[in-house]
């Protein structure tokens, strides 16, 4: 299920609930509203963490609380099987509201075309969303995405073969294309 409603002035403030989970690739920050899963953010340490929540706090005018209410309980389950190898596509409500535009069809495609195990190619992606000459764009909104691993922008490669970039990091990349079976796992 995903939500389009943006958060506007007039409209009223959103609760936003987050934690900290531990995975394979270090610790991730994850935000919801009652709309969905909102932010998933990378190498949440304690200095990174504040920083979400002022963000998150400035972005839905409401200081977000810890786990209250459980809207974060599927969304942590479905990390646990996603990282126990679980190919499973993430069908979570999302909150889309951290997205606009173009930025939002790229994600909304990625995440509905592009399956577990697969790659795409940056210019692939921009021709899919109707754009065939915004390759830098669609790798601009990888990097805006604000919610890695469960919109799978880890799975958009270059052209030639290439990683290309990651806002998680490119090792942090090749761990989670090795986990679905992209690239071989390391030997040590």
């Amino acid at each position: 299920m995903d939500i389009e409603a943006e958060p506007t002035g007039g409209e009223p403030v959103v609760a936003v609930e987050w934690t900290v989970v531990e995975s394979d690739i270090g610790p991730l920050f994850l935000a919801a509203t009652g709309r969905g899963l909102v932010r998933v953010e990378f190498h949440a340490d304690a200095a990174r963490r504040e920083r979400m929540l002022d963000r998150l706090g400035g972005q839905f005018g409401t200081v977000p609380v810890e786990c209250a209410s459980g809207l974060l309980a599927e969304a942590i389950r479905r990390l646990d099987d996603y990282f126990a190898g679980d190919p499973r596509a993430f069908d979570l409500p999302l909150d889309w509201s951290l997205t606009t535009g173009f930025n939002r069809q790229v994600l909304r495609e990625l995440a509905t075309g592009v399956p577990y195990g697969t790659v795409v190619g940056y210019g692939e992606l921009a021709r899919r969303v109707g754009q065939p000459g915004a390759a830098q764009a669609v790798g601009a909104a990888m990097g805006a995405n604000p919610l890695p691993v469960v919109v799978p922008c880890h799975r958009v490669v270059e052209s030639d073969g290439g990683l290309g970039g990651f806002g998680g990091g490119l090792e942090t990349k090749r761990q989670l294309l090795a986990l679905e079976g992209v690239l071989p796992a390391p030997l040590f």
